[in-house]
């Protein structure tokens, strides 16, 4: 395992960050502890120490498989969570204070994942999304007093427009609090706009950048045809697949990575991983895997080589596309 720095943290993350939305009981996708274990124990066999989850993910149910199989290597493994979105059960309609990032919601928020995760403190917590009722002063000085108690040891983002998280962080500044010190967002082969404002200040701040979707829901796996109705397990229970992905210049790029896969010997899903792994600037994909193959094939990826003609193989077809994954 390749290590790199979370951004100004000063902590010392793996190259890949699992993700835990794939365990739990919501979806028929998800697998439960005991298809969980096996997973999570090669990734902490091959030296993944990061793993991030949601308080949303299967309606709290993520956490507690987190932190039940995490809890014996507590001292070695970076915890994230994050929150705004409501747990399934309530509505804004009928709860109108059970999600968003309002002072009352958050304080609650965190002490439910405290007692899911059985931990004392998570070591990145993350606005899900961005809670446009609430203002950058009063998020700021919320995410901050958690800091100050205990609960969190910094705070990350998820996706939004560049000049709010640009506001956000000045506004910490202005305060004397501690900024961001990362950004989940969505980018992958065939999502890129966060190359033009996001990633480039980012840079400049000395964010980590944690990318969500690496391969793009499966899409980058090649497992889908052009014209063919996906058939696929979590295709037909994620409406947001083929709205997110499914164009012609998408499918493109796709066959371009299938067709570097087969000169390398590999799998289109670890040329997806190789090409996130050769920007610098990305900290560690977020990775789903309900399989322990797609820990070790992920893991692999990291000795992939590719060459300046292999990137702009697989980049040139890209076009620009609507701005995905705010909301």
């Amino acid at each position: 395992m390749k290590y790199t720095s979370f951004g100004k943290t000063g902590i010392r993350v793996s190259r890949l960050c699992l993700g835990m939305m794939s365990f739990g009981n919501q979806q028929a996708w998800h697998l439960e502890i005991e298809d969980a274990k096996p997973i999570v124990k090669k990734a902490l066999d091959l030296g993944i120490n990061f793993f991030d989850t949601a308080d949303v993910y299967s309606a709290g149910r993520s956490e507690e498989i987190t932190g039940e199989l995490l809890s014996d290597y507590r001292d070695d493994v970076v915890i994230a969570t994050k929150v705004f979105f409501p747990i399934e059960g309530f509505t804004a309609e009928a709860s109108p204070n059970r999600s968003g990032l309002s002072r009352y919601h958050v304080f609650r928020a965190i002490k439910a994942s405290l007692e899911r995760l059985k931990m004392e403190y998570v070591d990145l917590y993350q606005i899900h999304r961005l809670d446009k009722s609430v203002s950058p002063e009063e998020l700021m000085r919320t995410l901050n007093y958690l800091i100050e108690s205990g609960s969190v040891l910094h705070i990350g983002a998820s996706s939004m427009f560049t000049w709010q998280l640009a506001k956000l962080q000045w506004v910490a500044d202005k305060l004397g609090l501690e900024p961001f010190s990362s950004m989940q967002n969505h980018y992958n082969l065939v999502y890129r706009e966060e190359e033009r404002e996001m990633i480039p200040f980012c840079i400049d701040q000395n964010m980590a950048i944690i990318p969500w979707s690496p391969l793009a829901r499966g899409f980058l796996t090649g497992k889908y045809s052009r014209g063919i109705q996906p058939k696929s397990v979590r295709a037909k229970s994620d409406p947001f697949l083929e709205k997110r992905y499914f164009k012609d210049e998408d499918f493109e790029i796709v066959e371009r990575v299938k067709q570097l896969s087969e000169e390398k010997e590999v799998s289109p899903a670890q040329i997806a991983l190789a090409w996130l792994f050769t920007k610098s600037y990305v900290t560690a994909p977020v990775l789903g895997a309900t399989k322990v193959e797609h820990v070790e094939q992920a893991v692999e990826a990291l000795d992939i080589s590719l060459s300046s003609g292999d990137i702009s193989f697989l980049e040139e077809p890209y076009t620009p596309h609507p701005i995905i994954g705010h909301s």
